[in-house]
């Protein structure tokens, strides 16, 4: 095998990501590359590597034995360049280096869950930071900051890591909405009994299906989705009724498009958290951005929703 010399980390990190994605299709929507392009990527490294690194067929994509082996170790050999690039940070006193943010999807309409500004902050003269987010479920957080994949992640994080810490950071409330043009809608909340809610769809987080069923003791899901948006949409179609964050819906609330159903009695709290690995507490650019973070308005006042 030929050694590997500095192009070929650009064609291991396509590689990684491929594999990661199960095959072409995903991998050329998150590399925004053609699937031609990505072929000829992964020629490439397979000559220099000395071997095939997976089966491609139109509806099958496997690694090999050796593509399992060259997974391994490039996962092993990013991880090393980042605790490296840290380790150098550390000694110069610098915040450089990149930073693999996680996050659920529409949290952006938060003061408090957004990190818009904390990006910012890592962008001012005297920062040189890489920024890479990802969007993922809670479940898929819980296992890439375990996993190493990300740096640090936020959100309604359940399970317990070894090795990570988990700080509470701040408190999410939800009610449950129906749209303009739904049935419910135009009924004062007093004329609203469990019957009616019973008797319309219900639209669950696919994540937390059991979780957004019991809390309005409704018999069965009539539908489900992975994406704030996704429920947004059946909600909007008049037809489902659901939990949305209060932040996320108050737009829509505010322009007459939503309504929140007996917020008095179908409300919850989501507990986000901020987790990263204890390794990396020392690190300047997790310092940096926990320092960031902690500075956004911490007040935990929940907005009260139209009451009758």
């Amino acid at each position: 095998m030929r050694r590997l010399d500095n192009i070929d980390l650009r064609l291991l990190r396509v590689f990684v990501v491929l594999a990661d994605a199960g095959g072409f299709s995903e991998a050329q929507i998150t590399l925004n590359l053609s699937q031609s392009t990505l072929s000829t990527h992964l020629s490439e490294l397979e000559k220099r590597i000395g071997g095939q690194l997976c089966l491609r067929g139109r509806n099958r994509f496997r690694l090999t034995d050796l593509g399992q082996a060259t997974y391994g170790a490039a996962r092993k050999l990013f991880s090393d360049i980042d605790d490296f690039q840290a380790r150098v940070d550390a000694a110069s006193g610098g915040i450089t280096g990149r930073l693999k943010i996680g996050m659920p999807d529409g949290i952006y309409t938060s003061p408090h869950l957004g990190i818009q500004k904390v990006i910012a902050r890592l962008m001012q003269p005297g920062f040189d930071v890489f920024i890479d987010l990802f969007l993922g479920t809670p479940s898929e957080l819980e296992q890439r900051i375990s996993d190493g994949d990300r740096d640090i992640v936020i959100g309604p994080l359940t399970q317990k890591g070894p090795g990570v810490v988990y700080q509470p950071y701040f408190d999410e409330p939800h009610f449950l909405y129906c749209g303009k043009d739904h049935p419910l809608f135009a009924r004062r909340d007093s004329m609203i009994d469990q019957a009616a809610v019973d008797a319309a769809r219900f639209s669950v987080r696919g994540y937390r299906q059991f979780d957004d069923l019991y809390r309005v003791g409704h018999p069965r899901a009539g539908a489900s989705t992975v994406d704030m948006e996704g429920q947004l949409m059946l909600i909007f179609s008049g037809m489902f009724i659901g939990f949305l964050p209060e932040h996320f819906a108050r737009p829509w609330v505010q322009d007459g498009q939503l309504r929140a159903i007996k917020p008095r009695t179908f409300q919850f709290s989501s507990v986000h958290n901020v987790a990263y690995r204890a390794s990396d507490a020392e690190r300047p650019l997790i310092r940096a951005f926990l320092a960031s973070l902690a500075s956004q308005p911490s007040s935990k006042t929940q907005r009260a929703a139209d009451v009758d």
